[in-house]
């Protein structure tokens, strides 16, 4: 194991550094990773300008919570994991006491941890993988063949799981997913696979939009010259969407979604509003004389992960096509341009390289 690596390091809002950095040492119950991919997503973008809780002023630290590799070594006691083996590592590690942690749902754990965003990750040649992770089933090994960079979205595609989770799409459903970014893209993917009759994908930007189809939409709409209610009512004869799941920061749509859903349809709020803008007005009535469900999911649990791995592993849903582009680890000033320029779908960092 070389003594030193090459860590991209957060110092400050603006400022990821190239740094040679110690080689992690692991203790009991710990493991090794030799980095193979780590993707970014609007976490990392928010960590990167200074806008994330748990980055706060004096934060020195790895970003890098979408993480693939092999492990590098393992601590004592570790058992079910090999040196040499393929793994996704789920990042988010609750208390294990509390209730939302007995309930499973890890991710709402108000005592959580999570590599990458509390402790170094994975935008570096090596991660040191804690005890908690081994212990608690965050480590995930997948099959030979799966691409490293593909299996990297595992944990935003266990997000997607947990949404659709929450709406219970199945098959027959007339599914609205507004906004066509890697997200929405596997909201589509995931909704095809349940089954979903038909897809109605609504966003702004035209070329994500153009891409919609190859991901399963059955019809594109352009909210800048379409109505996406009148698309929606002439899609299905006037009774609206059984599920709309809104993946985009757009107020108008989040109002909107009460009038786009059939009768007994299911709202999923995706995503999230800014935090100096998160107010919306929406008719009461609505939800109460159409007997809608309107939920909200954010993150995603460790089985959440679990069984997204899984579905990817299989090839029954292939995200590679959202890989985008991929950029050694030397580059990650160049992958975080191109990932906050959002021409790619996805940009993935492959220390190993």
């Amino acid at each position: 194991m070389p003594a030193e690596m090459l860590a991209a390091v957060y110092r400050g809002p603006e400022d990821i550094r190239l740094e040679q950095r110690p080689t992690p040492e692991i203790g009991p119950g710990e493991a090794l990773l030799r980095v193979t991919a780590a993707s970014i997503c609007g976490t990392d973008m928010r960590i990167l300008h200074g806008a994330h809780r748990k980055y706060g002023e004096g934060t020195v630290r790895i970003p890098g919570h979408e993480v693939v590799g092999e492990i590098a070594a393992v601590g004592d006691d570790v058992g079910g994991l090999e040196i040499g083996q393929t793994v996704f590592v789920a990042p988010n590690m609750g208390c294990g006491r509390c209730r939302q942690c007995l309930s499973g749902n890890n991710n709402l754990c108000a005592d959580y941890q999570a590599v990458g965003v509390t402790m170094d990750g994975g935008f570096a040649e090596y991660m040191r993988i804690p005890a908690a992770a081994v212990s608690q089933g965050n480590v995930m090994p997948l099959n030979p063949g799966t691409p490293h960079a593909v299996a990297a979205l595992a944990e935003p595609f266990a997000c997607v799981l947990r949404g659709q989770d929450a709406v219970g799409v199945r098959a027959g459903d007339v599914v609205v997913v507004a906004g066509v970014g890697p997200i929405g893209a596997m909201h589509i993917m995931l909704a095809r696979l349940q089954g979903a009759a038909r897809i109605i994908a609504s966003d702004m930007n035209c070329n994500r939009l153009a891409l919609a189809p190859s991901f399963g939409a059955d019809r594109t709409v352009d909210p800048d010259h379409e109505s996406l209610l009148d698309v929606v009512m002439a899609e299905t004869g006037g009774q609206g969407a059984d599920v709309v799941i809104i993946a985009a920061p757009a107020h108008k749509v989040f109002e909107q979604s009460l009038r786009i859903a059939a009768l007994g349809g299911r709202i999923n709020f995706f995503g999230g509003l800014p935090k100096d803008r998160p107010d919306i007005t929406l008719d009461a009535n609505l939800v109460h004389y159409k007997e809608l469900k309107v939920t909200g999911t954010t993150a995603c649990s460790t089985d959440d992960c679990r069984r997204a791995a899984a579905i990817i592993d299989s090839g029954r849903v292939d995200l590679a096509p959202l890989v985008q582009a991929r950029y050694p680890l030397t580059q990650i000033h160049a992958a975080f341009a191109a990932a906050g320029g959002r021409e790619a779908m996805k940009v993935v960092v492959e220390p190993a390289a």
